[in-house]
């Protein structure tokens, strides 16, 4: 469960500080900087219009492309890559018009997802987090979903991908239940940090309200859609929601117009954005390569990519067989290769398979 701590009063000379109960777990209460931040006026005022920065809006005109590069857009926003491009992205898509989105409510829910995720962790931070909400993007905008998405697929897919990892502590689950961590006690070591990440959104949505203004069933069902997205994520599902696919691909295949299947191609749709580095250029791929190996101390790229990555993406490819698909394809086993002649450079009878493979969410 979550606790209320009650929020320091305002201080004279200070901005907007948090007038309601922030829902918080112990961890983000001890840490006691990030429980009681504030956004100074002037921040806040950059942040609201950071998009409209040169190069920065000059690289969002091309989101939709598959070698748009986040850690260039990291720096052309100064560190605010995921609160400028989900608001672009919500702004491209008609969403804050649909669903009558007051723009300051929902500019402080992306700041405090941003701020939610861990800076120092190599990989899964804000820039991850960006990285996967492009990709998902990317995959809304394939034939096979542009056709059948209605607004509310589509915002619920892109605050998943926003908010997928928030919060995340920067080990695995085996390490947090190896170690008796709370989160493992809390969650029955049953998805932890998925868990973790879907109530920490949910306890954002709630404390900025941001969708008070539509009726409670309509709050109470987008808890409900973002939850099952995020705990899809959970790598040790991987064979259940792998086999389903392969069912629905070689029976009647997937009938996008059914809301159950439609919902169920989005959650493997946001863990195809998951673990999509492999499938980008190399340039990028090898980027992400080095951060998550230096976040879980090498726990197989290798193997990650063998046994994880390239089966899931096989299939989405028999679902989606588009350029962007045979793009995927083709980056991953270039990098595969690739990965396995740094591993292996004589290419003499080495046993790529016996590395360590790591369960990275």
């Amino acid at each position: 469960m979550f606790f209320a701590f009650p929020v320091p009063p305002e201080s004279e000379g200070t901005t907007s500080v948090r007038k309601i109960k922030r829902l918080l777990s112990f961890q983000r209460y001890f840490h006691t900087q990030r429980f009681c931040r504030v956004i100074s006026s002037q921040n806040f005022l950059s942040i609201i219009d950071i998009d409209c920065s040169g190069q920065a809006k000059c690289m969002l005109e091309k989101v939709g492309t598959w070698k748009f590069d986040i850690f260039r857009f990291h720096q052309m926003t100064n560190g605010n890559s995921l609160v400028a491009l989900t608001f672009y992205l919500f702004k491209l898509h008609g969403l804050i018009e649909y669903f009558h989105l007051d723009v300051v409510k929902l500019r402080r829910f992306l700041v405090m997802v941003q701020e939610d995720y861990h800076q120092n962790n190599p990989y899964h931070n804000e820039v991850h987090a960006a990285d996967v909400t492009q990709a998902m993007h990317c995959y809304l905008m394939e034939p096979e979903f542009a056709k059948s998405l209605s607004p509310w697929d589509i915002l619920i897919s892109l605050l998943a991908a926003a908010t997928h990892d928030v919060d995340h502590p920067g080990v695995n689950q085996p390490f947090l239940i190896k170690t008796r961590h709370y989160l493992a006690c809390l969650y029955k070591n049953t998805s932890v940090l998925e868990n973790h990440h879907w109530r920490s959104a949910v306890c954002m949505l709630q404390e900025t309200q941001l969708f008070s203004h539509l009726p409670v069933e309509d709050n109470f069902l987008i808890e409900r859609q973002l939850g099952s997205l995020i705990l899809a994520t959970d790598i040790n599902r991987q064979i259940e929601f792998l086999t389903k696919f392969r069912i629905h691909l070689d029976g009647e295949g997937v009938t996008l117009v059914d809301a159950g299947h439609r919902h169920f191609m989005l959650q493997i749709a946001l863990k195809c954005a998951d673990i999509c580095n492999p499938c980008r250029a190399w340039e990028l791929s090898k980027q992400w390569g080095e951060r998550v190996s230096e976040e879980f101390f090498h726990q197989g790229t290798f193997n990650f990519i063998t046994y994880v990555v390239e089966p899931l993406f096989a299939e989405w490819s028999r679902f989606s067989n588009t350029i962007l698909s045979q793009t995927m394809l083709g980056h991953l086993r270039l990098n595969k290769a690739t990965w396995k002649e740094i591993l292996h450079p004589q290419a003499t009878g080495g046993n790529v398979t016996d590395a360590t493979y790591g369960k990275t969410n």
